[in-house]
């Protein structure tokens, strides 16, 4: 073993595996949510955006200031706070720049920074940047001593550890990061709204949740658009501090004239991009989801200009509208969780609306006292060398002669006129024009003033409610800069409690065109275009034939009965083109080995008639059969050898049965119950015998049947063959059909 093996051999010790991924994974995760996802709740900033503002700071690029190379300011950030990739910090300051990305942008960008469609920014050699006004809010009063620094990743430098924060910046801003198991989503906010809500709070600490929520309304994004959620929703996701609000984009009718409109998008839901929005409406466009939309034009500049034109002038706009927030992100969910570092950046927590605000209001507290206690000893500082100035100009030839004739003036100074080391110090270093009258008259104003601000700075530091009116002026001073007063302080995002759900019916989302549906004998299923007059044209796969064939239109749903007693319901626009021989109906519906008895289109309350084998059933409304799934809806309850076997529309006052025994059953269909599901009653009474064929019509017109090709026979007197339901029946009229069948 060599001389190095062996000196490791000293520190290393055994660990069990899990214990130690144990221990080194929580240490990841820590540095993970305090370093670099969740924002501290005073500043409301994660450190790569604190080390960028402080790094434009210390690169004096204040509003008032020129701009810097971004690349520059990269470099610096790199260099001295963040050793990270160039391309992430650049990524970060390119967002505080995006108007449509942050509430109150807090760098100000010059050059290519991005857009609403998507599009990247250029490349940092390009751009340049200073801080904005509402950044050097953030950073004011940094160098008097209001915050901690810590030493920087090389020890060479020191960092702030939290920013004075003048503003409410986390939710003034938001933010929105993915930690180790945690993850926080904060929507922006009014400045002015949240100004009122902290004097509020200032005044009475203990409000409640929907006094707060009386001044803030709700998030306020920077790209506009209405939140439509009613006020208790809102109230009780922000009690909570997690909750999901419904954004919708702002639109608007605009006539055209001769009666003609179009709708005109003038603002979008937070975060989403105008690019691929318009595609997935052109998407909708071309496959025809939403056939009442004609086309989208997007006549955007700076503004956001997006135009939706209808198919014709009969289009309900809210239905266009309605149909296009459920298909596209017209219409968005935010999900709030303001889960934030807590307890001066320490502890990871999910805080509530009044939460947020106190620990804000807390750290302002901190700052004030902070800053105070820094003035205050500058003040005794200057008012101590004030004060030896004075004691030299009242002895001033004294201070003179002791200066010229002793060879140590200082301990002289210091021990003749007690002075302190600070005041001889001042004293030696003052230069002869001071000297003059004018100048002691200025020491002495200084003096007074600086003697009468101590007064005022002590009384602050000893009085709490002093403390809190100052900070309720400063507040004040906020909302003044970043209110409704100001363009920038203007509500964007409009609260609409009371948002109008319209139930679109599916007949409007589908484009409405006849077709013909085939089913052939073995199941093989399609939706022909138009109608078919002449089913000889339908051809079949070899050894197969015909099964179904109905007329109908792309809007019908269509209903089939297996033998199980199930109901299964297709929409028609869903079949399979015309094209080849279609595709198997299990491929739609899972009605398994048993066999298809019927097809029919389905009919608002419409009655059909259901019966099985055994001569059993009930009369049941069209409405309670649609089936929502593919598994279909279980009907006519049939067990054994009994299979289902019926499915004719209740349309007549009379019912015509026969069976195998070929006895022939009249009786009025009000015998006939209606029910929902079940057996049914007994429609014939059969000994060993089964039934073969139902029939509904009008007394009036008689009982009719098929005879041969393309003939129809009909009897009409038909009291002989009239009895009560579950009788025998008796032997049909002349020439019925021998096969019982009536069609």
């Amino acid at each position: 073993m060599n001389k190095i093996s062996k000196e490791y051999a000293k520190v290393l010790h055994e660990l069990p595996l899990k214990e130690a991924l144990s221990e080194r994974y929580l240490s990841y995760a820590l540095s993970t949510i305090t370093s670099r996802s969740l924002p501290d709740v005073r500043d409301g900033l994660k450190p790569v955006h604190r080390r960028i503002l402080y790094a434009m700071l210390e690169l004096k690029l204040n509003p008032e200031h020129g701009f810097k190379k971004c690349s520059r300011i990269v470099g610096d950030v790199i260099g001295k706070y963040h050793p990270h990739g160039d391309s992430s910090i650049y990524e970060a300051m390119v967002r505080l720049s995006q108007e449509f990305s942050v509430r109150y942008p807090l760098v100000d960008g010059q050059g290519n920074f991005g857009n609403i469609d998507g599009d990247n920014a250029a490349a940092m050699r390009y751009t340049e940047a200073r801080l904005t006004h509402f950044a050097s809010q953030m950073l004011r009063n940094i160098d008097q001593d209001t915050v901690d620094f810590r030493e920087t990743y090389d020890g060479e430098g020191a960092e702030p550890v939290i920013l004075p924060s003048y503003v409410p910046n986390l939710l003034a801003n938001g933010s929105s990061g993915i930690a180790v198991g945690m993850a926080t989503n904060i929507p922006p906010h009014n400045v002015g709204e949240l100004c009122d809500g902290l004097l509020h709070l200032i005044k009475h600490p203990n409000a409640g949740f929907e006094k707060i929520m009386e001044f803030i309304s709700g998030p306020d994004f920077p790209t506009g658009g209405v939140l439509s959620e009613d006020k208790k929703t809102i109230v009780q996701a922000y009690s909570s501090g997690r909750g999901s609000m419904r954004v919708r984009a702002k639109w608007e009718k605009e006539e055209l004239g001769n009666g003609l409109w179009q709708i005109v998008i003038t603002e979008i839901p937070y975060q989403v991009q105008k690019s691929k929005l318009i595609e997935k409406i052109a998407e909708i466009i071309e496959i025809r989801k939403i056939p009442f939309l004609s086309d989208v034009i997007d006549e955007s500049a700076e503004d956001i200009r997006i135009v939706l034109e209808p198919k014709n002038r009969n289009v309900n706009p809210e239905t266009l509208m309605m149909a296009l927030f459920r298909s596209t992100d017209l219409e968005t969910r935010f999900s709030l969780n303001m889960n934030v570092l807590s307890e001066k950046g320490t502890v990871p927590k999910v805080l509530n609306i009044r939460e947020v605000l106190q620990e804000y209001l807390d750290h302002r507290h901190e700052i004030l006292v902070r800053k105070t206690n820094y003035r205050k000893v500058q003040i005794e500082k200057r008012l101590e060398i004030l004060e030896g100035y004075l004691i030299a100009y009242i002895n001033l030839d004294k201070v003179i002669h002791i200066i010229r004739e002793h060879d140590d003036s200082k301990n002289m100074l210091m021990s003749k006129f007690k002075l302190t080391d600070i005041q001889a110090d001042a004293i030696l270093n003052m230069r002869l024009r001071s000297l003059r009258k004018l100048e002691e008259f200025e020491i002495k104003e200084e003096h007074k003033r600086l003697s009468e601000e101590l007064a005022n700075l002590k009384l602050l530091l000893n009085n709490k409610d002093s403390r809190w009116n100052f900070i309720s002026d400063e507040i004040k001073q906020t909302k003044k800069e970043y209110g409704d007063k100001n363009e920038i302080g203007n509500r964007r995002t409009i609260i609409d409690e009371n948002p109008v759900d319209i139930d679109i019916p599916l007949e409007s989302m589908i484009e409405k065109e006849p077709i013909t549906i085939v089913c052939s004998k073995n199941g093989w299923v399609r939706g022909l275009k138009g109608h078919v007059s002449d089913k000889t044209e339908i051809k079949y796969k070899e050894g197969d034939k015909e099964g179904f064939v109905l007329k109908a239109q792309t809007t019908d749903k269509l209903l089939v009965m297996s033998s199980s007693g199930k109901v299964y319901t297709l929409g028609c626009d869903k079949l399979p083109s015309g094209r080849g021989n279609g595709e198997p109906l299990n491929l739609l519906i899972d009605y398994g080995s048993e066999s298809i008895i019927n097809m029919r289109i389905f009919r608002e309350e419409g009655k059909l008639i259901v019966a099985s084998t055994d001569g059993r059933g009930f009369i049941i409304n069209e409405n309670n059969i649609v089936a929502q799934t593919k598994n279909g809806k279980q009907i006519l309850s049939v067990s054994g050898n009994v299979k289902a076997y019926i499915m004719k529309p209740a349309d007549g006052d009379k019912i015509a049965v026969v069976g195998t025994n070929r006895k022939l059953l009249i009786f009025g269909i009000d015998e006939l119950p209606e029910m929902s599901r079940g057996r049914g009653v007994q429609l014939q009474k059969y000994r060993d015998a089964k039934l073969v064929d139902l029939k509904v019509f009008n007394s009036q017109d008689g009982l009719s049947w098929a005879s041969g090709k393309n003939r129809i026979r009909k009897e009409e007197d038909i009291t002989t063959w009239i009895g009560k339901r579950a009788s025998v029946g008796k032997m049909p009229p002349v020439g019925f059909p021998r096969n019982n069948k009536f069609d």
